[in-house]
């Protein structure tokens, strides 16, 4: 879990970077031009990644409009 969440961190840390500029770090790499469209899909698997291993994940929530007096769950 520990490995997870760091790598988690790391691509939060790229994204951010990269939306400041076209250039970021990630550990002794320095890469430029970064593909936002990559570091995004990382951050989506490692998120699940973390959330697959928590042991108590966040309760559902309701999210969306009003349907017939009904959410939809998620």
């Amino acid at each position: 879990m520990a490995v997870a969440v760091a790598r988690l961190e790391q691509y939060l840390a790229a994204e951010a970077k990269v939306l400041g500029s076209q250039s970021y770090e990630m550990g002794d790499r320095k890469l430029t031009r970064a593909d936002l469209k990559e570091i995004r899909e990382g951050l989506v698997y490692w998120q699940r990644h973390v959330d697959r291993l928590n042991p108590n994940p966040p309760p559902a929530r309701a999210v969306g409009r009003v349907r017939g007096g009904s959410y939809r769950m998620r």
